[in-house]
């Protein structure tokens, strides 16, 4: 699978334009899913056009949660690709009536094959879930329903490998001592933490950072 990082605070390929909020498209198992949309259109589109991502290409979306800096780009992208739209509960529906359906997810849902959401986590959240032959790899929005609750609810279908995307205010650092794979994004406040206590398993996120698993 691969996780293409294209919205982020910080930007790891030259030419990419940084901004508050988080976006991130997911290939795998011959689907692509646009995690998120970040908070501006106009900039999703643009970096997407940088990373030669063609948004008629995705087949669906994924949104986190309902915060601006998650779902600011997502009517945008709808006008370009009409697809269907994954959200939690809690979350407005979008403005676009362009697209497909629009499912909002209280309870864990099996999205694809070996493809899940975690289900609404605290009334807020969900965070995605692809089962690899390595392990889990859970990708989160900002986290803001707990990173043990995230861990414990995507471990029903087996052991997480990797987390990816933004966790928030996140310091338990030893719930991170079995995953092999930590890139923390976004909102993440302690990174630096995090990269010195596990610099083995550390990568760096920002938009253009593209992570092979």
């Amino acid at each position: 699978m691969k996780i293409s990082i294209i919205y982020d605070n910080e930007a790891v390929k030259e030419g990419l334009r940084e901004d508050w909020g988080f976006s991130c498209l997911v290939e795998a198992y011959n689907k692509k899913i646009l995690f998120d949309s970040g908070a501006n259109g106009s900039i999703l589109l643009e970096n997407m056009k940088k990373l030669n991502i063609e948004p008629e290409t995705i087949d669906e979306v994924f949104i986190s949660h309902d915060h601006w800096d998650h779902t600011g780009g997502l009517s945008d992208f709808l006008k370009v690709n009409p697809v269907k739209v994954y959200i939690p509960l809690s979350c407005k529906r979008p403005r676009s009536t362009n697209a497909v359906e629009v499912i909002s997810v209280k309870e864990p849902l099996k999205v694809h094959e070996n493809i899940f959401s975690t289900g609404e986590l605290k009334n807020i959240e969900q965070s995605l879930v692809i089962k690899t032959q390595k392990g889990l790899v859970v990708i989160v929005g900002c986290s803001h329903s707990g990173v043990k609750n995230i861990l414990k609810a995507a471990s029903q279908w087996g052991r997480v490998y990797a987390l990816i995307g933004g966790l928030h205010g996140f310091k338990d650092f030893d719930l991170l001592i079995d995953l092999e794979l930590v890139c923390a994004t976004h909102c993440t406040k302690f990174k630096s933490e995090i990269k010195s206590r596990y610099p083995e398993k550390y990568i760096r996120g920002g938009a253009g950072k593209i992570i092979e698993l």
